[in-house]
């Protein structure tokens, strides 16, 4: 299937992008940005012999007069491109819960939900319209996103983050949305589609990551026994990547030998060890949803992590003689190469008991080279 992703570089597009490479069907992957739309022939060609399109292009912070304006054109110059070229794909419109209230944003997206809706009728395609709530995950722009994102980048950086109003949210996971757009699209499924996320005070918020972070920063890993939870956690540590790890362990020696602590986890897991030859590389696969721990007990290691769609490639280089552990970010490829002479000694933890039906991991070369 040929599906195109409008806002390609946002929160959403970028996940969507994700979530598409973990599911099984192959699909052509189409994206539009900024620079997309201000070009009509750009456009025309993006939009051309597309089977879907997942419109997440839009502005929600600015001033009241452009934001409207804005969504509204968008979706009026998506509709133009696709009657210009002829093209009719099943449209899926990542819409808000604002839409019913009257802000600009809220003006916006029902003008552009209105368009979209008309030209399907026209044109005799689906129009799904995706009425979302609160959205957050990893990497989404602080102080633009989500408040999830605020709060994370600020306790990342150990500052106190400030509760404006105590409002309620309802968070939804973006890799949720990015199923439900897929989802639609395979089942044709048409008109509004409420999503639904967790509700949840503002301040209520703002505590639960808050004790994430001080656990975390005194070398426990916090209670994760709800899939919100986790992906909180992993929001949280998207923020402190790559500048908090290695994490170096604190030695204990005596006439014995020497003991140090591995994990110390609220929520239990599974702990694998491997022994791994000279000049050999394990991994090179990323997770979605997983917590994982590299320790390295014995020998020497680089591991080696690069975010999906990214170029730029994070190298730690570690070693049995001075223990320290790297926890993995989601949505990062990653492997561990023993770069020294004798066998490599590795500890690994997960959050989670594997399960090979549902293992959350994704095979993806960190480098090519």
């Amino acid at each position: 299937m040929r599906i195109g992703i409008t806002g390609a570089d946002g929160l959403i597009g970028w996940h969507q992008r994700a979530y598409l490479k973990t599911v099984g069907d192959a699909h052509e992957v189409r994206l539009a940005n900024r620079e997309t739309f201000s070009h009509a022939a750009q456009l025309a060609e993006f939009v051309r012999d597309l089977d879907a399109i997942i419109h997440l292009a839009g502005m929600n912070r600015g001033v009241d007069v452009e934001i409207e304006a804005t969504n509204t054109v968008l979706a009026g110059d998506l509709v133009t491109a696709c009657e210009q070229t002829g093209a009719r794909p099943f449209l899926v419109f990542a819409n808000s819960t604002h839409q019913d209230r009257a802000t600009a944003y809220g003006r916006g997206k029902r003008a552009g939900a209105d368009i979209f809706r008309r030209w399907a009728e026209r044109s005799g395609t689906g129009f799904a319209n995706l009425i979302m709530p609160h959205v957050f995950g990893e990497f989404g722009k602080p102080f633009y996103n989500s408040v999830v994102s605020t709060f994370c980048y600020q306790l990342a950086r150990n500052e106190s983050p400030q509760i404006i109003a105590d409002g309620d949210l309802e968070l939804l996971h973006v890799q949720d949305v990015a199923a439900h757009c897929l989802k639609v699209i395979q089942e044709n499924q048409g008109g509004d589609i409420r999503l639904h996320g967790v509700d949840m005070k503002v301040s209520a918020l703002l505590q639960r990551l808050t004790e994430m972070r001080d656990l975390y920063q005194s070398m426990v890993l916090p209670k994760l026994d709800s899939m919100l939870d986790v992906r909180l956690f992993n929001t949280l540590r998207s923020y402190l990547f790559p500048g908090h790890y290695p994490v170096t362990l604190k030695l204990h020696s005596d006439t014995r030998g020497s003991l140090f602590e591995v994990v110390k986890s609220i929520s239990g897991g599974q702990v694998f060890l491997s022994r791994t030859h000279s000049g050999v590389t394990r991994g090179n696969h990323f997770h979605t949803r997983k917590v994982e721990r590299f320790l390295v007990a014995s020998g020497e290691a680089e591991i080696s992590l690069r975010r999906l769609f990214d170029n730029a490639i994070t190298r730690f280089k570690v070693s049995g003689d001075a223990p320290c552990y790297v926890d993995i970010p989601t949505f990062h490829t990653h492997c561990i190469c023993n770069t020294g002479q004798s066998e490599l000694v590795t500890l690994f933890w997960a959050n989670e008991i594997y399960d090979q039906a549902d293992a959350d991991t994704f095979p993806e070369l960190v480098s090519a080279a």
